[in-house]
């Protein structure tokens, strides 16, 4: 995270000469900001530190409070530091600082051959196989969130706590099938404040202080933690138990990962190793799936011809048979609008590695044991890379369009080795649930709502996304 301001954010608008709806964003500062006012913002809204040279240079180097940080948004050097010389490039010092304590070493956090060994391991579970066979359940909590705020009439929910309700029921159904033995809606709030706690960075971390000195931020995060610790051990204890006698075990996430492998050694995951993993599935990739969908059902309250199309496009999909999950490849602009969504509001905003070895891109060296930086926020809206960037356009993602865009100018899940493991099982969720709910609800920003983009590790609505709910 680079230097950060009070900045306010660009007022919602929609701009007369293209018709298209501009979102909220911080404004770009002029120039990086003094000492102080990095520490503040940076704790309120790391988003607010991007100066307008971020989004104007391909490349931009500077020497700040995190020593000499290269931020890149050249695709050519992108692919080189997460492809092509990935193994100089280690997730660095501060991510690990502020995710570790939660996902401990898991197959978000874990390096080298750990990692290596975690990533083979996991790979069949998210086999294209595997993922359009979780395509029903899902469209079964979304059907099911439909019924439940159809019940409620036409009152004011808020939107970013429903994409957290039914991305948690899609867990219970594919990852849980029987259960997670405690409320969901406690498990949410406990995601959410455990965010919401680690997501300001501590001064302590971004100088490099001893890790016994206490944060606060980890510590408010210990109940969200206790919390998610109790809920694995009981879920790892009963699928063991049903395992060992015999019974038939769901072929969920979670069996699986008990049963995974290393094709190359024959080695299990440790239990260390699964607890990891399965607090990773319900804590990051669960919010960042939240996310997106209420990004997107954001923007499509926005922009009525683009939420027409969507409407029109999902109503001749569910044609033939209504009660089955949609083929995606009957929503290509339903899947362009998600991806213009993630493309304005990525939901991991920022990635950072640290240079093992000195490395040379171009011209310019990137000492040993500096830090670069790949921000899909800054990348995304990049002056250089898109066109009209900071406006709603979802059919730059559509064929004749979307073949121009480079692959490392677009990175919602990252890309190379580390490339998020889960993108295809997110993907299909959010297309399937958002559309489930086009297909029967309308959503309206409440009257005077101010939305702004906050980042607390994920990119989400800061207050939230009270809208008022009706049926189509």
């Amino acid at each position: 995270m680079m230097a950060a301001s009070s900045s306010t954010a660009r007022p919602d608008a929609i701009e007369t000469g293209t018709g298209l709806f501009r979102p909220p964003a911080p404004r770009p500062l002029r120039r990086p900001p003094d000492l102080f006012t990095f520490f503040r913002s940076a704790r309120q809204n790391p988003l607010e530190s991007w100066t307008e040279e971020h989004f104007q240079k391909p490349i931009l180097a500077a020497q700040g409070v995190l020593g000499r940080v290269t931020v890149l948004s050249a695709p050519a050097a992108i692919r080189q530091v997460l492809v092509d010389n990935v193994r100089n490039y280690r997730k660095d010092d501060l991510q690990r600082r502020v995710l570790a304590p939660g996902l401990a070493n898991g197959l978000l956090t874990a390096e080298g051959e750990e990692w290596r060994a975690q990533r083979r391991a996991l790979a069949p579970l998210f086999a294209p196989r595997h993922v359009a066979g979780f395509a029903a359940a899902m469209d079964e909590a979304a059907k099911r969130l439909v019924r439940r705020l159809l019940r409620r009439g036409e009152r004011s929910v808020d939107i970013a706590v429903e994409m957290t309700r039914v991305t948690l029921d899609v867990l219970e159904r594919t990852i849980f099938t029987h259960g997670l033995t405690r409320d969901p809606d406690a498990l949410g709030r406990a995601i959410t404040r455990y965010f919401d706690a680690i997501g300001p960075v501590d001064p302590l971390d971004v100088l490099g202080l001893p890790n016994w000195l206490p944060r606060i931020g980890r510590i408010r995060a210990r109940p969200a933690l206790r919390f998610f610790d109790e809920i694995v051990t009981e879920l790892i204890a009963a699928r063991k138990t049903l395992i060992a006698s015999g019974k038939p075990a769901p072929e969920d996430l979670l069996t699986l990962l008990l049963k995974a492998t290393d094709p190359e050694t024959g080695q299990g995951l440790t239990d260390l190793e699964v607890r990891a993993n399965i607090v990773t599935f319900i804590g990051a990739g669960h919010e960042t799936t939240a996310n997106a969908l209420s990004w997107t059902i954001y923007l499509l309250s926005q922009a009525p011809e683009v939420r027409s199309r969507v409407e029109q496009e999902v109503e001749a999909a569910f044609a033939d048979a209504p009660d089955a999950p949609p083929a995606l490849e009957r929503l290509p602009f339903t899947r362009a609008v998600v991806d213009e969504a993630v493309r304005l509001y990525p939901p991991v905003p920022f990635m950072s590695r640290a240079a093992i070895r000195e490395d040379r891109i171009g011209s310019l060296k990137i000492p040993a044991g500096s830090l670069v930086m790949v921000a899909p926020y800054v990348l995304h809206r990049h002056r250089t890379l898109w066109e009209d960037p900071d406006a709603f356009d979802p059919d730059r993602f559509m064929p004749g369009r979307r073949e121009a865009i480079d692959r490392y100018a677009y990175l919602p899940f990252g890309a190379g080795p580390r490339v998020c493991i889960g993108a295809s099982f997110s993907l299909q969720e959010t297309v399937v649930v958002l559309a489930r709910l086009v297909q029967g609800l309308k959503f309206t920003l409440a009257e005077g709502h101010r939305v702004a983009p906050v980042q607390r590790v994920t990119l989400r609505p800061g207050g939230g996304l009270p809208m008022r709910i009706s049926a189509r």
